[in-house]
């Protein structure tokens, strides 16, 4: 069971790692049809799009916070779920 945590911390990791390189590849409007733009959109969106339609652009100050509010509840996961469900289970 400690291995699963283990590994979904793992995953959610990477993931954050994913997010990052999204949001960083994105400060330079890079070609849509570059494989790797298209796989980091394909990878990113199911989650930055729901978060994107709650806080558009214009309600943030022109700014697009979805990647830093996923993030937040990525590490939120990771640092606060986790550890009292790993508590709880043991």
């Amino acid at each position: 069971m400690v291995e699963l945590f283990y590994f979904i911390r793992w995953a959610l990791d990477i993931y954050s790692w994913i997010i990052i390189a999204a949001a960083l590849i994105s400060w330079v409007s890079p070609d849509p049809r570059n494989p790797i733009v298209t796989l980091l959109r394909q990878v990113t969106e199911p989650v930055l799009g729901p978060i994107r339609r709650l806080l558009p652009p214009w309600k943030t100050g022109g700014l697009d916070v979805s990647p830093l509010v996923a993030l937040i509840a990525i590490w939120f996961t990771e640092w606060v779920i986790l550890p009292n469900l790993l508590r709880v289970l043991y």
